[in-house]
């Protein structure tokens, strides 16, 4: 019955499969474009003798090089037959390249090499109410975690894989969604809200039960997600996946966090430093005018 499909990953596949369809050209150019705006806005800040950090740079073009792999390479051609290597693929889309885009602040970057209209057009946006709506860090959680649930633990999933568009659509809405929730997590462009490090580290570790029971539902599920489409025990590949590297990625974005949080109370003890240091030397130096 499942001879003609769960069909096994094939190295040559994944290496030469390679999309040529004319939505995988259209999305390819996006993602070159910016790639090249993003290295564009570099080299402006380099002629205004103004440096951008490397590792910045790396985790964008780590990141557009992440979602390459993930909708026009060889891995690509097995999303809609091989379950487990598209929930590779969903991992890749909402969690690897949205944390690499958060890390690279490409907001911050085109708001310094910007002119003056186009920063006040970053800036206008940045602030639209929809933006700011969809950038709440509650509102940012619930799109992503209810995301994962409504795809996988519903029959829509099975409706995307018989309807291509809507497929390719589920694609964006995981990198928007996720990158919008690592944004707001780790990233470091500005945004309106500004959330602790105790709330993000709540915010993740939300997300940790959320990641089980969806592995756990689907690893224990005796039927097929998709049954003209999957195998039962492709199924529970995926599931465990999403389960292990699901919750792998949590784990390393707190570590990512606490790393963040230690630099920040570094920096504000450095400012405090800096100041007691000012105000001793003006307290000095009316004293010795008296």
């Amino acid at each position: 019955m499942f001879a003609d499909i769960s069909p096994g990953i094939s190295v040559h596949q994944l290496v030469t499969g390679w999309q040529t369809d004319p939505l995988s050209f259209v999305s390819l150019a996006i993602e070159v474009t910016l790639a090249l705006a993003y290295l564009l806005g570099v080299r402006r800040l380099a002629r205004r003798d103004r440096t951008w950090s490397s590792w910045r740079t790396a985790a964008f073009l780590g990141g557009t090089l992440t979602v390459v792999i993930a909708v026009q390479s060889g891995l690509a051609s097995y999303d809609d037959s091989n379950f487990s290597a598209h929930t590779i693929q969903h991992l890749m889309l909402m969690n690897l390249a949205p944390i690499l885009y958060g890390l690279s602040a490409p907001m911050t970057l085109a708001l310094q090499a910007s002119s003056r209209p186009n920063q006040e057009r970053l800036l206008r946006f940045l602030h639209h109410p929809v933006v700011s709506f969809f950038t709440n860090p509650l509102v940012a959680a619930a799109m992503v975690y209810v995301t994962m649930i409504g795809y996988f633990l519903t029959p829509f999933y099975n409706f995307s894989l018989e309807h291509p568009l809507v497929h390719d659509l589920t694609h964006l809405h995981f990198l928007i969604s996720g990158a919008i929730f690592w944004w707001v997590i780790i990233g470091k462009d500005p945004s309106r809200w500004r959330l602790s490090f105790p709330g993000k580290l709540g915010l993740l570790a939300t997300g940790i039960p959320v990641t089980a029971v969806l592995g756990l539902a689907l690893t224990g599920d005796r039927t097929s997600i998709a049954p003209h489409f999957h195998t039962v025990a492709d199924t529970h590949a995926g599931g465990s996946i999403l389960w292990i590297f699901g919750e792998l990625t949590m784990l390393i974005a707190m570590g990512l966090l606490l790393y963040q949080w230690m630099r920040f109370d570094e920096r504000e003890a450095e400012r405090a430093d800096r100041r007691a240091d000012l105000e001793a030397a003006r307290t000095a130096g009316e004293a010795a005018a008296d």
